[in-house]
């Protein structure tokens, strides 16, 4: 049960990506460590992230895409929430497959230039540092069982 204590944190995907189960691994991960979560869905505007922040901001806005725009449509997501009073201090991160060429981080300081607090590419090691540097805005004490990796799952 969630109360009103619970960190919020946004999940959502660039309008032009159609996939949704990145969004919710990502919702239980971040469920896990303790955060109320609102998952947007596959194929979010912005004017939809930037309602949501307006109306609850959230501590965390997490934008995750696995068709490879991500460098492209990702500035207009974070530079919204940027532009917003109450979402100034949220911490916003952009993760998965950035661009068509797959993993890597050719885009990476572009997309930290535009306003995002971090940038993580696809694979087990930047799971691992995403759950570390965003665990500390969860609400501290909030215990949950372990959600195992992907490689587990499968």
């Amino acid at each position: 049960m969630r109360s009103e204590l619970d960190a919020k944190a946004v999940v959502c995907s660039i309008s032009s990506d159609a996939h949704t189960w990145n969004l919710v691994y990502l919702q239980l991960l971040l469920e896990d460590l303790g955060f109320d979560v609102r998952n947007l869905g596959a194929c979010t505007e912005v004017a939809d992230l930037m309602k949501l922040c307006r109306t609850e901001p959230p501590v965390l806005v997490v934008l995750s895409t696995v068709n490879g725009h991500g460098h492209i449509e990702g500035p207009a997501y974070a530079g919204a929430v940027r532009s917003l009073p109450g979402c100034r201090d949220t911490k916003v991160v952009i993760g998965g497959k950035l661009g068509i060429d797959g993993a890597g981080d050719q885009y990476t300081a572009a997309l930290l230039a535009a306003g995002f607090d971090a940038v993580f590419s696809p694979g087990e090691a930047e799971l691992a540092r995403f759950r570390e540097d965003v665990a500390p805005l969860a609400r501290t004490g909030t215990r949950h069982a372990r959600i195992p990796t992907p490689t587990e799952v499968t």
